[in-house]
């Protein structure tokens, strides 16, 4: 596919990164969810949980609900025990912000809506820069859960180029 619109051009990446951070979450070892590497981490269950919770702070982000409420406050809900859970939620909601994305005018996809610019500062994104920063957010939180699976002795795949473990013959 050849993308022409901005719409068309995220949607296009988001799918495409989506479907490389499945196959780093899927070559993960299922008895490595507790693998914290340095006790300030996020255990590898959690880390895993936050591409989850990413695209749901971005369907509040997408109606503004920073707008009103301002930014979460508490602490987010806790990642399911079992891994086929975790990766079910994760299947709902990408598709589920996918769907927002395809059912938006464009118009609406360049008005503004509020999210953290700083510490304790809102300030004005359009619905598009969000979302390529919360794809971006997401390529960074699986460079980071990559490592996390090398640790853990599972196989990490090409992601952007050949890995030790899917080299490019």
């Amino acid at each position: 596919m050849t993308a022409t619109t901005p719409r068309e051009q995220f949607l296009e990446a988001y799918e495409r990164e989506h479907q490389t951070t499945l196959r780093v979450l899927r070559a993960y070892p299922k008895d490595k969810l507790d693998l914290r590497p340095h006790p300030t981490c996020k255990s590898a269950r959690e880390l895993a949980w936050m591409f989850v919770l990413e695209r749901g702070l971005g369907t509040r982000v997408y109606h503004n609900a920073f707008a009103t409420g301002g930014p979460p406050s508490g602490k987010p809900p806790a990642p399911p025990e079992s891994w086929d859970a975790l990766l079910g939620a994760l299947a709902k909601a990408h598709q589920d912000v996918g769907k927002l994305v395809r059912s938006t005018p464009d118009a609406k996809l360049h008005e503004k809506v509020k999210f953290m610019t700083g510490p304790k500062t809102l300030g004005d994104w359009t619905r598009m820069g969000f979302l390529w920063f919360l794809l971006h957010h997401q390529i960074h939180h699986r460079g980071q859960f990559s490592v996390y699976l090398r640790m853990a002795g599972g196989r990490v795949p090409s992601i952007y180029g050949p890995s030790a473990d899917e080299p490019w013959t």
